[in-house]
């Protein structure tokens, strides 16, 4: 699903209009955005969580030359599911 469907089906859904949920779709991902980068996590209900990982550094190889090559620490964000999701879709 493209966000212009998701934005479609939800005004649908609601009875906004497009642009009202256009708005309301980015003001919530702006604040996620924000949320996990001040606190280290968000939590969106009924969906999971973005957690923000700090990784260690590592070996690696490099695929073409069969190298082994040093890969950096490193932070990255991860999505965690809520078990109702899991339930739901699985």
């Amino acid at each position: 699903m493209t966000k212009s469907q998701m934005i479609a089906a939800l005004a649908e859904g609601t009875e906004m209009s497009k642009k009202e949920v256009s708005n309301f779709m980015d003001n919530l991902s702006s604040l996620v955005y924000k949320e996990v980068k001040k606190n280290g996590e968000c939590i969106i209900p009924g969906f999971g969580k973005l957690v923000k990982v700090k990784r260690k550094a590592r070996e690696g190889r490099n695929p073409a030359t069969g190298e082994a090559i040093k890969i950096p620490a490193k932070t990255v964000v991860k999505f965690r599911l809520a078990k109702a999701v899991k339930d739901a879709v699985l």
